[in-house]
């Protein structure tokens, strides 16, 4: 797994919470920016502890609040084999 495919996971994971395309998700975009909600950030967590098996705080948004900052977080936390 690269930051990349991890990286791109998240925007098409957001695009498709948001009901967005994901050419419309910028990396370093605030998601809030982007009315991304606690709703959305709630079925995200499940989301990425059901497809990375890392288990995230539902303040993941808030304390890292763009694809980049969850990206740069979670990435040393992801089994790399």
């Amino acid at each position: 797994m690269s930051d990349e495919s991890l990286r791109a996971w998240l925007v098409d994971a957001v695009a498709g919470y948001l009901g967005l395309s994901p050419s419309q998700v910028g990396t370093g975009v605030a998601l809030r920016s982007l009315g991304f909600d606690s709703v959305h950030v709630m079925g995200l967590c499940v989301d990425v502890e059901e497809r990375w098996g890392v288990l995230v705080e539902p303040t993941l948004v808030w304390d890292f609040p763009t694809i980049d900052a969850i990206a740069t977080h979670l990435g040393p936390r992801i089994d790399r084999t």
